[in-house]
């Protein structure tokens, strides 16, 4: 695709969308590149590919545990790496993290492999710009810490340099009240939904909240998942009753929002279960912060009236396993076994006596759309004296059927493929 003819592209968007979008303050660039004009911002960072932290990590993923005829490689080097979104045409991944960088990761030969990995939009002041989602047509959201952003033809403008077309879905400080604001939770995840909608998970900021806050958690969307349109309107509350959800996909076989949950801490080294919950409409209630997860009740509501029709986990998880991103595999590449089920990445425990957790987990889905069973499919990061080699993030799909899963400790993407006898 010619540039002058993402131009045209771009422009498109910008007259039908953009419009409708709130404008932001100077000081962060946007009006600038809303209209498509220079920040004067100095060239992107790029990361090296090769060298002694490569080596070392391709030397570490020889201990990582895969079922037969799969095999797990280094695809880039990512500082910081958190959720992933692959763009629909090109296969260019765009990687959100948890501090004020969003990465574009190339491979543009094909070889399963990153040529370039480079700092995108970097004339914008990104925070916490961990939640990264591709609409169909190729429009690239970046849910931050308190505002949404969306960019048009994103794999060609971050080409260019620091300068992207750029539109803010939801303005800063306006995702969540200022009061739920904070580094506790504040990682966010996104996905498009077949209705077109934007859905959001917004964790709140406690372990457990005050129930004096609980109002106005439950009027803003916080400990749940929001839906707002594209152009940042019609903006609704989905789903209550969600401690800190960092993982959420529609199964595209009945279109059901499935998403993970990490669930309350300081409850003991066996429980609460982690996570992965299936949403069949609008409305429900996932029982939190009534129960701690799973059916265990919190000490802080064991006396307080639970919701009607409290939606239960349709997998409980290993409790403190930190269950984060997750994706349902639509690929072929793949056995049959694994084709339509769910991968989830476990971060790893911080609140458990002998940590558990840092692998990649494997839920088969029922025709009916109901759960099967759940195994453990990629391990190896936590060694046996419990220490952390890497810590898994997200999984998201190549175009070719293979797995990426990000890593925020080491710093990378890996590349899960299948060759063995189908």
């Amino acid at each position: 695709m010619k540039r002058s003819a993402i131009a045209v592209a771009a422009a498109v968007f910008v007259a039908a969308v953009l419009p409708s979008l709130a404008v932001a303050a100077p000081a962060d660039n946007l009006q600038k590149l809303q209209s498509f004009k220079p920040t004067g911002t100095a060239p992107p960072e790029k990361v090296p590919q090769t060298g002694k932290n490569a080596d070392a990590i391709e030397q570490n993923l020889k201990a990582i545990k895969l079922p037969q005829g799969f095999k797990i490689e280094l695809y880039a080097i990512v500082p910081e790496a958190r959720h992933m979104a692959v763009e629909p045409s090109t296969g260019v991944v765009f990687v959100g993290t948890r501090k004020n960088r969003v990465w574009q990761v190339t491979d543009r030969t094909k070889r399963r492999v990153a040529d370039d990995v480079v700092q995108f939009a970097s004339s914008v002041t990104f925070k916490v710009p961990n939640g990264v989602c591709f609409s169909p047509d190729g429009i690239l959201y970046v849910a931050e810490q308190n505002r949404v952003l969306a960019f048009p033809a994103a794999q060609f403008f971050g080409e260019g340099g620091p300068d992207v077309a750029a539109g803010v879905v939801v303005p800063q400080g306006k995702l969540v009240p200022a009061e739920f604001e904070s580094f506790n939770h504040g990682a966010r995840a996104c996905r498009v939904g077949p209705d077109k909608m934007l859905y959001i998970a917004l964790g709140q900021p406690w372990n457990v909240p005050p129930k004096d806050k609980m109002a106005a958690m439950n009027k803003s969307g916080v400990s749940g998942i929001i839906r707002i349109g594209q152009d940042g309107k019609n903006r609704e509350v989905y789903a209550l009753g969600i401690r800190n959800s960092v993982g959420l996909d529609f199964n595209p076989a009945d279109k059901t929002l499935w998403f993970t949950d990490n669930q309350v801490d300081g409850m003991g080294d066996d429980q609460p279960p982690g996570e992965l919950n299936r949403a069949t409409k609008a409305g429900q209630n996932f029982g939190f912060p009534w129960y701690g997860g799973g059916k265990v009740r919190t000490t802080e509501y064991k006396d307080a009236q639970i919701p009607k029709d409290v939606e239960f986990p349709v997998v409980e998880y290993a409790p403190h396993a930190a269950d984060l991103g997750m994706s349902f595999y639509t690929g072929k590449m793949f056995p049959a076994k694994y084709q339509g089920g769910v991968f989830a990445a476990e971060h790893g425990s911080w609140n458990r006596t002998t940590p558990i957790g840092a692998r990649i987990v494997y839920t088969a889905v029922n025709k009916d759309g109901t759960a099967g069973a759940t195994e453990v499919f990629a391990e190896g990061w936590l060694t046996p004296n419990g220490e952390y080699m890497g810590r898994p993030v997200d999984v998201q799909q190549l175009q070719d059927g293979s797995l990426l899963v990000s890593d925020d400790f080491a710093g990378a993407i890996y590349r899960i493929s299948y060759s063995g006898a189908k």
